[in-house]
């Protein structure tokens, strides 16, 4: 099947496109499955996050996924998602609201450690420490069976200034953790645009060779932030497709979803 899980709305106040328009790209894109993976709604107090949904969205979005669902069944099949980080105190919250709204999936990415209020954001490390404290939480996130997968796992090459002793522990003992907990991680294309005119960051190219070398799982994200990203992106998936098999990377056809019917 061809499958993309990581898709986001205008809720996070940094993406575009109406909702149907995104499912619409998709099709028109050959997708068999996707799914919508909004950044979620930590349920903060004083403190109001500029790149996700608020709360009181939550049900909206739910509805308008449903809907669409429901609506293009026979054409396409979709899924209820997030992005979440690994948050440890609003960790009850998030499993209630995927309990009450019956998400069908949680990916992991972890943008900010360890908090996002105050805390660092994981795309602009720096030091050693920093990357243990990213690190700390994704392995975490995956050993708590919550998350389908991690998001761009390497992002913190997005700031880090190269992939020194550090910076290829940090790949090792994530690729470990995954391979362990049979959590795949996504080569995410949004990272890998980016970089044609930013310059490497993440997908990070040493990173990737020593996942294929360890034998990890792994699923393509598009990230898209655009109905657009769909089209755009097409041959670029192709071209992933094959790297990440060349390169002895596990592929896999769909990720595991959560079952309310317990």
């Amino acid at each position: 099947m061809k499958i993309n899980y990581h898709t986001h709305t205008t809720r996070c106040m940094h993406a575009k496109g109406k909702d149907e328009d995104y499912v619409l790209a998709a099709i028109e894109a050959g997708f068999d499955e996707i799914g919508f993976s909004d950044h979620c709604a930590w349920p903060y107090k004083d403190f109001v996050s500029p790149v996700r949904m608020k709360e009181e969205e939550i049900e909206n979005y739910v509805l308008s996924v449903k809907h669409l669902k429901e609506k293009y069944k026979d054409i396409i099949s979709i899924k209820l998602g997030w992005e979440c980080e690994y948050f440890e105190p609003y960790l009850d919250w998030l499993k209630k609201i995927v309990q009450k709204y019956e998400f069908d999936y949680l990916i992991l990415g972890h943008h900010y450690s360890p908090l996002e209020n105050g805390g660092d954001y994981n795309g602009n490390i720096k030091t050693p420490k920093q990357l243990e404290a990213y690190k700390n939480g994704v392995v975490k996130a995956m050993q708590s069976g919550l998350f389908s997968y991690v998001a761009h796992p390497d992002l913190y090459m997005k700031g880090y200034p190269s992939f020194d002793d550090s910076a290829e522990k940090t790949a090792k003992e994530i690729i470990s953790k995954s391979i362990e907990t049979g959590v795949p991680i996504e080569y995410n294309l949004l990272g890998l645009q980016r970089s044609q005119t930013e310059g490497i960051g993440y997908p990070h190219p040493k990173f990737w060779a020593l996942a294929g070398k360890m034998g990890a799982e792994c699923v393509i994200g598009i990230d898209a932030h655009s109905p657009q990203s769909y089209l755009e992106t097409a041959e670029m998936f192709k071209d992933s497709q094959k790297l990440l098999e060349r390169l002895g990377l596990k592929l896999v056809s769909g990720i595991k979803f959560f079952n309310h019917n317990k």
